[in-house]
């Protein structure tokens, strides 16, 4: 009598499912901790964030890795963040509201701040890492193969004090990301890890991926598909990438607070740059440039019509007033600095000292 084709397909996996975990299980014990141990270890250092969204393929939630101990959060940049109330949820239940300190537009990678107090978090290793040991092993000494746990809360599925979700697998590429989000390709070009588990999932991106020894290699990326093949891919920042953004965006300015409203509540006028946005025609328009002035401090920089301002001195901008808030936040003469997506790729243009606002009538 022949057996079923799936009653065999699911048998094996059940094996091959038992098997990976008895490995995983000696391969733990080796380092003194079991999978149980590493999963509670690191899920008390990831975070459940909510915010904008709410409607298909928008969703209001994803997950953020506590990285200081002054609370500072690192995750993926996307519409959840543009958001005036940003609610950070610890494994414990404790809830804290989060500021968005800043951005890193190449990465795709946002800094947030909370307040809070004997936070358990993972410590980045330095900017300048030094070179791999060997060729094609990364300096976070994770190579094809490597056993990995994600933690991420997928689907925001856990609530409150309930823990994040844990999908085991293993780093099955390293390779270069060739992706897009849509018609839009991807800005960040460097490595990243190819998982076999599936992290594609809603809510999952800014997750944590750790080793078998409980240690932090990289972060879940957004939700891409790849460019050659349309197939949604599952990969993860490493952690080198992420602690370069990381330190990039606390760079990005003398203060690691938000931009101090202007005295008058006046949003900055973008004109005085040079720059015509699109009409604000939604409370959240994208802040797509429509024209650029002959002879402005923006032309000199080389915006162009049809540039996304994606962020203004390293914090995010989502949309038109997203923009004049950020510039109005600054002094006359603070140099400006602003990142656009051009043609699917990230530009950064300095446009040197903020003209002087003119009084509105």
């Amino acid at each position: 009598m022949t057996a079923c084709p799936m009653h065999a397909m699911a048998a094996t996996r059940r094996w091959a499912v038992l098997a990976f975990l008895m490995t995983a299980t000696v391969g733990a014990a080796t380092w003194g901790a079991t999978p149980e141990e590493t999963i509670a270890g690191g899920a008390r250092r990831v975070v459940k964030l909510y915010g904008a969204g709410g409607v298909r393929g928008l969703e209001a939630y994803q997950t953020g890795i506590l990285v200081s101990p002054q609370g500072h959060i690192v995750t993926v940049l996307s519409t959840v963040l543009d958001s005036d109330g940003i609610d950070c949820v610890l494994d414990d239940g404790r809830r804290y509201p989060a500021t968005l300190l800043g951005a890193d537009p190449r990465r795709e990678l946002a800094v947030l701040s909370i307040a809070g107090e004997e936070l358990p978090f993972y410590e980045l290793p330095p900017s300048d890492p030094p070179p791999a040991g060997e060729a094609g092993k990364p300096a976070a000494g994770v190579s094809v193969g490597t056993r990995v746990f994600a933690l991420s809360n997928l689907f925001g599925v856990a609530v409150g004090d309930e823990r994040v979700s844990a999908q085991h697998g293993v780093v099955a590429a390293i390779v270069p990301l060739e992706a897009r989000r849509g018609a839009h390709e991807a800005p960040y070009r460097g490595d990243v890890y190819i998982l076999d588990c599936t992290t594609s999932n809603p809510g999952s991106a800014g997750g944590a991926l750790v080793d078998w020894r409980g240690r932090l290699v990289g972060m879940l990326g957004k939700e891409l598909r790849a460019t050659a093949t349309g197939v949604w891919l599952n990969y993860a920042l490493p952690i080198d990438e992420v602690a370069r953004g990381y330190r990039n965006v606390l760079g990005a300015g003398s203060e690691l607070s938000p931009p101090t409203p202007d005295p008058d509540g006046l949003p900055y006028d973008v004109a005085l740059l040079g720059i015509v946005l699109v009409p604000d025609l939604l409370d959240k328009t994208p802040p797509f440039v429509e024209s650029i002035r002959d002879g402005s401090s923006a032309a000199r920089a080389g915006l162009r019509a049809d540039d996304l301002l994606v962020a203004v001195n390293g914090r995010s901008v989502a949309s038109r007033a997203a923009v004049q808030q950020a510039l109005a936040g600054l002094a006359d003469g603070d140099p400006v600095r602003v990142a656009v997506i051009r043609d699917g790729s990230i530009v950064e243009c300095d446009l040197g000292p903020k003209p002087q606002a003119g009084r509105k009538p």
